[in-house]
């Protein structure tokens, strides 16, 4: 069930709009996983651990997940363009603290108010996207939105690592920032102007959450993207940990965004063609060997390089598997209100994303071995969870 907003599907410029709102969740998405690339050198010019400095994604990560339905009822009723333009010059500026942050504490602030930017940007270009198009290209402008996101996934940690051989942090997180300022400005060109909905109350949006079936499935995404990020954000000393040197770091995390992408979409057809479950169940188990082994090189000290780039592309892949089942799940448990439980799907993400870096910060410690143990581990627990809970999936 997608809203639409009055003469929005005969704007002849419908898709334009949503190339536009593509580049605005490519910006939001790099931004969410940018500075997993460069945590070293934050740490460092910031005086602080890499686990401290990782704090600012878990910050951002929990903050997007807890603000995005207050955010979504606080706007309801302002017009589309307005609040879409706010949010990523609210994003933008964000940004340009983070850059130029002096330290930790500030840096968490900022990236709180980038989080409240990303919170009311991504669920509004994707309701509008959709909107804004004849009933026939609905699902290709949607794939474009959402096709923003899946290559900020691949693109951010590896462009992040980039930067910190080639530039600096502060100069990544500027040029983030001065691309959402772009975008804002392309929206405010070029978006039509469309009134905002009426206001439902925060209390009536997570009703949903005690339907069992919703219930059921909301942990599994805490889980399994919790899995992931507990390695993922520490990714460069984690690598380095297998024998892969920081030069080449940034091949490694290409991989890895090559196998999201192939994941993401090869998620989608085999859903349709088998059952989530199943589908699910092969990715937490290729996601639990996957860590697994990579912990075992770390601890062997072994660095045979093909097999670590096999294996970061198959974490890659199975991290990004859980998507499509997921939603799928969650939409045959509540049809009725399938907008409503994809946004707290992707609430459940970020907040998955926030606790695997908390969880990683406090492993890390401890060493390589013990971090990607803990994270095959979780991923063992996701493939458990779902067993027990997904029979009737």
């Amino acid at each position: 069930m997608v809203s639409t907003y009055p003469g929005a599907a005969t704007e002849p410029r419908g898709l334009t709009s949503t190339l536009v709102l593509g580049l605005g969740t490519f910006a939001v998405g790099t931004d969410a996983f940018v500075v997993a690339g460069f945590l070293p050198d934050m740490a460092t010019e910031l005086h602080v651990t890499t686990a401290a400095a990782g704090q600012s994604v878990t910050v951002f990560a929990v903050a997007y997940a807890v603000l995005a339905p207050i955010v979504a009822t606080l706007t309801a009723r302002l017009p589309r363009r307005t609040l879409l333009v706010g949010a990523l010059l609210l994003l933008g500026l964000a940004n340009l603290g983070s850059a130029l942050s002096p330290g930790l504490p500030v840096l968490i602030v900022t990236r709180v108010l980038a989080a409240g930017g990303a919170a009311a940007f991504t669920p509004t270009a994707g309701a509008v996207s959709a909107a804004l198009v004849r009933p026939e290209l609905r699902a290709r402008a949607l794939a474009v939105v959402i096709g923003g996101l899946t290559i900020a996934t691949a693109l951010g940690v590896p462009l992040g690592d980039l930067a910190s051989h080639w530039t600096s942090w502060r100069m990544a997180l500027g040029l983030v920032a001065a691309l959402c300022l772009l975008v804002a400005g392309g929206v405010f060109a070029i978006m039509p102007a469309l009134p905002g909905g009426p206001r439902v109350r925060l209390r009536e949006r997570l009703a949903v959450l005690r339907h069992p079936g919703v219930l059921a499935v909301l942990p599994l995404t805490v889980l399994g993207m919790g899995a992931s990020y507990t390695v993922y954000a520490y990714s460069v000393p984690a690598l380095h940990a297998v024998g892969i040197p920081e030069s080449a770091s940034v091949l490694l995390l290409f991989l890895y965004g090559l196998g999201a992408v192939l994941g993401n979409f090869g998620s989608g057809y085999a859903t349709d063609r088998w059952t989530p479950v199943r589908v699910l169940t092969v990715g937490y188990a290729g996601m639990t060997v996957a860590l697994g082994l990579l912990g075992w090189i770390a601890a062997a000290g072994a660095s045979p390089g093909f097999a670590v780039g096999a294996l970061v592309l198959l974490w890659g892949a199975t991290t990004w598997t859980q998507s499509a089942p997921q939603q799928h799940r969650l939409i045959a448990a509540a049809p009725r209100e399938a907008p409503l439980v994809v946004a707290l799907n992707a609430s459940a993400i970020y907040l998955g994303i926030g606790a695997g870096t908390a969880l990683g910060g406090l492993v890390l410690t401890l060493g390589a071995p013990a971090l990607y143990g803990m994270s095959a581990a979780v991923a063992a627990l996701a493939l458990v969870y779902l067993l027990l809970t997904g029979k009737t999936s």
